[in-house]
């Protein structure tokens, strides 16, 4: 599934900011701690003494977006830049880009080790056997307050759709590192779709590693035979989830689609039409339950 990692989170890591917080919050606040202040403000004395008036919470509202979109704004900065001092590791040859083929070469005959730094969720579909695999991210778990509102916000801006749940960073991704990883052997980083390995081949190059070699396009550009695989899934259906992989509108079932055939469409299709009868019967249920309590009444 496309893991769903805050912009802020990628970048301050990557920039070398130490161990964060839950959400990997760095500048500007985020959306929960705007939401407690606005909330905060409502309990304030001053409104708890007189009546509130719409236009008063209008403010607040106004007040909490108007952060937020800055806040984006500035997150999106910085990860355009990050993503280019990223880059520039493979052109100034601090890492080495490889593709799947080349990869699976480079493990077989010679011996390279593949760190695969993705969460949870992605690598127990599909993983390479005898990989090293040590999460950069992983899935927030946290039940705490603030936690569980920065997931319900996920969920309701797309987690749903995608499958991405609330990622966190691994604070003990570099140390697991060096504990399993000699600074001299050739390590090749892979993620699913290449972004977080990029990332991650910063921290190591930084902690001394200097024989570094990065997936390329990650595990979504691979093809089966390029890697030797383990799990139940082809590596680019290990990225999809929620959603929108029952219903089959990703791009790597579409392309599924086109090889399997009627068995596979029919498959899909029948996912669509269950979606659509649980809908009707929701909606004809409310229409009841409406009915019967305003015969209550």
């Amino acid at each position: 599934m496309a893991t769903s990692v805050g912009v802020r989170t990628l970048v301050s890591i990557a920039a070398g900011s130490g161990v964060q917080s839950r959400d990997g919050a760095s500048k500007g606040p985020s959306f929960a701690t705007c939401l407690a202040s606005s909330r905060n403000g409502l309990r304030g004395s001053s409104i708890s003494a007189t009546p509130v008036r719409r236009s008063q919470i209008s403010s607040v509202k106004e007040q909490v977006v108007r952060s937020m979109a800055q806040d984006l704004a500035e997150q999106i900065k910085e990860m355009a830049a990050a993503e280019k001092r990223w880059e520039s590791q493979v052109k100034e040859g601090k890492v080495k880009s490889l593709s799947a083929k080349e990869a699976g070469y480079a493990i077989d005959l010679s011996g390279y080790t593949l760190l695969d730094v993705r969460p949870s969720t992605e690598h127990k579909k599909a993983y390479v056997k005898n990989s090293v695999w040590i999460p950069i991210f992983d899935e927030n778990k946290s039940m705490d307050p603030g936690t569980l509102l920065s997931k319900v916000s996920n969920f309701a801006m797309g987690g749903w759709w995608s499958g991405s749940p609330l990622m966190k960073y691994n604070e003990r991704f570099m140390p697991d590192v060096v504990a399993k990883i000699p600074k001299s052997a050739n390590v090749i980083l892979a993620c699913q779709k290449g972004l977080r390995s990029l990332a991650a081949c910063e921290q190591l190059y930084r902690a001394g590693y200097r024989n570094l070699y990065w997936l390329n396009g990650g595990f979504d550009a691979a093809q089966e035979g390029d890697l030797e695989k383990e799990g139940s899934v082809p590596f680019k259906f290990a990225g999809i989830g929620g959603v929108s992989e029952f219903l089959g509108w990703t791009d790597v079932q579409r392309e599924a689609v086109a090889k399997e055939g009627f068995g596979y469409r029919a498959m899909l299709f029948a996912r669509l039409m269950s979606v659509v009868l649980a809908a009707d019967l929701v909606f004809l249920g409310s229409q009841q339950l409406m009915r019967v309590l305003q015969e209550m009444r």
